[in-house]
Formats: structure tokens, sequence, C-alpha cells
């Protein structure tokens, strides 16, 4: 996989630094542990505003994961796209299916340690079903769903906990769906 502002040396803890320091004067709390095996698919929500993006990524620094994320392709047109790939943008057009899942299972077939986010809202506007495109990636891939979070009632983000998917796609998004029922985005209006 290639280099990305998660693994770049010297950068990479310069930013881990401000990032912390960032955190600490907006008042937000990072939750989480750093993790030592990173394989798994990372879901983030509730994704409402453009500035989830900065505070994912300040997090993510914070807690140490080397994070790939999914996003729509327009975000990486000229001039801005090598910098969107660096900060760990996988290029997604969601206009016609490019079997993105089975990409992204053969990714996790090839590497031992990955770890892709996906907003499973797949918007920053209000939706009642989430895509699921990430259970799916997790379920062939045989990989844990770990469970990151904004909940700007407490202003904190981080990550929570593991969830294994059993293959019943319907029953297991319930149970996921209900880890995030209380938890407000940045725009609360579209949680």
């Amino acid at each position: 996989m290639r280099t990305t502002v998660f693994s770049t040396p010297i950068i990479t803890p310069i930013l881990r630094v401000i990032s912390i320091f960032l955190l600490k004067i907006m008042g937000w709390k990072a939750r989480g542990k750093e993790l030592e095996h990173q394989r798994f698919v990372l879901i983030g929500a509730p994704h409402t505003s453009n500035w989830d993006f900065p505070l994912m990524l300040m997090v993510v620094l914070k807690l140490r994961l080397r994070v790939y994320w999914m996003g729509k392709h327009t975000l990486f047109m000229f001039p801005f796209g090598g910098l969107m790939k660096w900060l760990g943008g996988i290029p997604i057009d969601r206009s016609s299916s490019h079997n993105v899942v089975s990409q992204t299972v053969r990714q996790y077939r090839e590497n031992e340690e990955l770890v892709v986010l996906v907003p499973p809202e797949g918007t920053r506007k209000r939706v009642t079903k989430w895509k699921t495109g990430f259970y799916h990636i997790a379920n062939l891939a045989k990989v844990p769903i770990l469970l990151g979070y904004v909940d700007v009632g407490i202003k904190e983000a981080g990550i929570a906990e593991f969830f294994s998917p059993t293959g019943e796609a319907e029953k297991d998004m319930v149970k996921i769906r209900a880890f995030y029922a209380q938890k407000k985005g940045l725009r609360a209006e579209n949680s």
C-alpha cells in the first residue's frame, strides 16, 4: 500500500502532535486505544458535515491508525487529487458499479494489514438506509468491523468496539445501527 499522511516518516509524528493540540484546544476528546494489528473495516458515522473530514484526520492521527478512506471521485480531481490520495483517499465513482467490494476484498487478501474507512451513509445528507458495501467487504474478507463515531453532544470522536459479521446482513445491520442511535453528527439535523 502507498505512503499516506498516516505513514510518512517525520511528517506523521509532527502532524500527530499538532492534531492532539488542536483537539485539546477545540475541546474534543479522541476515544479509543492504539491497535497493534490493523486489519479491519472501519466505519465512521454519523457523517453529516464536511468538517467530519479534518476531525477524522486528527482522531486517526492521535490513535495511530493507518487508514485508507473511500470518497467520491470528484474529490480527487485536479489540483487536489494527489493531496487527497496522500491523505489516504480512494476515489469511488458512485455513478456506476465498479466492483468496489470485490476489489477491496482482494486488497485485504493481498495485504496482511489494511484498514479501510467507509462512511456507511455514503453522503453527508440525512439518510434512512445505510449503504451495505462496508458490511459485504468485511464479511467476504473475513475481517471485523470497527465502529468509529462522532458525537457532537459530548464533543467526542473515536473508535468503540469491533463487530464480527455473521453473514446475516439485515440482522447485523440492526445491531450496528443500534450503536449509533444516540450519536449526533456535527450537523445534528442530518444525523
